[in-house]
């Protein structure tokens, strides 16, 4: 533990598993609505990284996305399925990785699923465009850092936090296993 967590007076630490990690990785992926996207992460060379919207996260806490088939991702995906995700929710809470793997396919009922009518920017043919391909990553372990009580009472603690000289910080971190 480091020193500014030692001197909280409250428990700021909680790693998740099962149930609690799903509905917390959900609620976090859900919140940002996008993430960048990290493969090549175990190649030794360097890792990709774009921006992703994540078009769902299912109760299982797998995070699915469409891509094109022919993109660098999909290819770099094809060689090494370890794949890392970092999320932002807000300014200052809301943060998630998370480690898993990911797999690539063209099934057209998940395409249906996940399709809204902006992705027609990138697959300009529309939902039948031949090039869509679905990424489903499945997350294996994690980590957020969030607030307890949201962003409200967080700022408040701090402001009282500074006048009086202690660490109130409302955060709370852990690892996600799901």
């Amino acid at each position: 533990m480091d020193s500014i967590n030692r001197q909280q007076p409250e428990d700021n630490h909680e790693d998740l598993q099962g149930n609690p990690a799903v509905k917390k990785l959900k609620e976090l992926a859900e919140k940002a609505e996008s993430c960048f996207f990290c493969t090549r992460i175990k190649t030794g060379e360097q890792f990709s990284t774009r921006p992703m919207a994540t078009l769902k996260v299912d109760d299982n806490g797998t995070c699915w996305f469409l891509s094109p088939k022919d993109s660098h991702k999909n290819a770099e995906i094809a060689v090494d399925p370890a794949v890392q995700l970092l999320f932002k929710g807000s300014t200052h809470s809301d943060f998630m990785t998370l480690y898993g793997r990911a797999s690539i396919n063209d099934d057209k009922e998940k395409i249906k699923e996940l399709w809204n009518p902006l992705i027609k920017t990138w697959f300009t043919e529309g939902i039948d465009d031949p090039r869509i391909s679905v990424i489903r990553f499945i997350p294996l372990e994690g980590y957020y850092w969030d607030t307890k009580h949201g962003q409200i009472v967080a700022f408040a603690k701090q402001i009282v936090g500074a006048l009086t000289g202690k660490t109130l910080d409302d955060s709370i971190e852990g690892k996600i296993k799901v």
